[in-house]
């Protein structure tokens, strides 16, 4: 599946409507700002044991942004 952009208030009704919210942002990033109620699961680190934390009856929204 191709990722695909969402715009704030169509994250708001997803969150609303109960879908998980992931951020891989590094650590720091996360610490200094995130989103409120979004799951911290750094790019670097995820893998079968990390990702197994998540939901697969609910929806997932990924968040990262690039520093460029």
């Amino acid at each position: 599946m191709m990722p695909t952009e969402i715009l704030l208030d169509e994250l708001q009704r997803m969150l609303a409507a109960n879908a998980q919210l992931v951020e891989v942002l590094p650590h720091n990033d996360y610490e200094k700002k995130h989103i409120p109620r979004a799951i911290s699961l750094p790019l670097g680190e995820i893998d079968a044991k990390s990702a197994a934390g998540l939901r697969r009856d609910r929806p997932l929204v990924v968040y990262c942004y690039d520093y460029q």
